[in-house]
């Protein structure tokens, strides 16, 4: 007699199958549309919000950083170096922040129905890049219409390798993400951690300053850092400004792949006892 579908025991210290997640596509697909679409629901501007939020913040990083303490964006307009910069802080952050409440926050439907767990932060992870993308397609506008002007901002080749970009950077905040889920069902006092390391973590990233203007005796927080190198990269593909050690892009892809592999380990040796847990 052929099985359609046969249960196991999955003593391996890293198990994931492809094929079951192939199955749950459609699943996948729910989660996605659940988390785009309830976030802005019942608002009157919806998706726009989207852009507002990193607009607003660019206008206040330009403020602060360039009009008040002077610090100097390497020649990149303040509107394109703050809004890309933002951006892409903001996906990593996204990223990070929904893995890490996987157990937690979908405990309801853990504890009721069986389906492969590794979906839940496949479908954040798509729903943040959607979300970000939409704010990149209002960063190329602006990057057009700055050229046009004049400004000595100058887009290579290299930019087309974007999609890895994205790829990088999800995949890091969506892997360290999937390692705190794994603690923070066991020690609640991690998310406040998290919340509190991540504010931090933007300052030593640079997000609202190039990496020209680090001191020289700090840069090596900023080679340990792995978000730093896609962030300057980002600039140097699609503006022409900025310099990145082959080095920083080693330890920081690295980093990821490390990241990655412990978050698959610790995430599947945790969904199978987590509901006792919490």
């Amino acid at each position: 007699m052929d099985w359609d579908l046969t249960v196991t025991s999955r003593p391996r210290l890293l198990d994931i199958n492809l094929r079951e997640l192939i199955r749950y596509r459609d699943l996948v697909y729910m989660f996605f549309l659940r988390d785009f679409t309830t976030t802005y629901k019942q608002t009157v501007l919806g998706p726009l919000w989207y852009i507002i939020n990193p607009l607003c913040s660019t206008v206040v990083f330009a403020f602060l950083f360039t009009g008040i303490a002077g610090i100097g964006t390497g020649g990149i307009p303040a509107l394109l170096f703050y809004y890309g910069g933002t951006i892409l802080w903001a996906f990593f952050s996204t990223c990070l922040n929904t893995a890490s409440g996987i157990f937690l926050n979908n405990a309801g439907v853990f504890g009721k129905v069986y389906f492969p767990r590794l979906t839940v932060p496949i479908a954040t992870t798509i729903s943040a890049t959607l979300k970000m993308l939409i704010q990149f397609a209002m960063l190329m506008v602006f990057l057009v219409f700055f050229i046009i002007t004049g400004s000595p901002v100058r887009p290579g080749w290299m930019a087309l390798l974007f999609p890895l970009m994205i790829l990088w950077i999800g995949a890091l905040g969506t892997g360290i993400g999937m390692i705190m889920s794994a603690l923070t069902t066991k020690y609640r006092d991690l998310t406040q951690v998290l919340a509190l390391a991540l504010q931090l973590m933007m300052y030593v990233t640079p997000v609202v300053y190039p990496l020209s203007q680090i001191p020289q005796q700090f840069k090596t927080f900023f080679y340990i850092n792995p978000v730093s190198a896609p962030m300057e990269l980002f600039r140097i593909w699609f503006y022409g400004v900025g310099e990145v050690p082959l080095k920083m892009v080693m330890i920081s892809l690295a980093t990821t792949a490390a990241v990655v592999l412990l978050g698959l380990i610790l995430f599947s040796r945790n969904e199978r006892t987590c509901m006792d847990v919490i």
